[in-house]
């Protein structure tokens, strides 16, 4: 476990994250009173913040998952014919 405090924190930022990240523990102190905790992330959280903010919103109820998890990924349907596509382009470089 290291302690800093907040100014050395603010200087060498890096350097305390990089020792987080390792397993290690940082108390940031203001004038000798602990104001904060850097900790390693905890076993299971995902390396994406965006999994990390979906799974927070769940947990406080703005949204909510799926009733039944999906097996695999849902089939994708086009959404129109590409040949259908394909002639509207045509009609609209033509018209201009």
């Amino acid at each position: 476990m290291r302690i800093v405090g907040i100014k050395d924190l603010k200087n060498q930022l890096s350097e305390y994250v990089r020792a987080a990240a390792a397993g290690e523990t940082v108390l940031v102190t203001d004038r000798n009173r602990v104001v904060a905790e850097l900790v390693p992330p905890a076993s299971g959280r995902s390396a994406s913040p965006g999994d990390a903010l979906l799974a927070d919103a769940v947990r406080q109820g703005w949204i909510a998952p799926p009733p039944l998890a999906a097996s695999g990924v849902p089939p994708r349907r086009p959404v129109a014919p590409f040949d259908d596509i394909l002639a509207e382009l045509r009609e609209d470089r033509d018209a201009r």
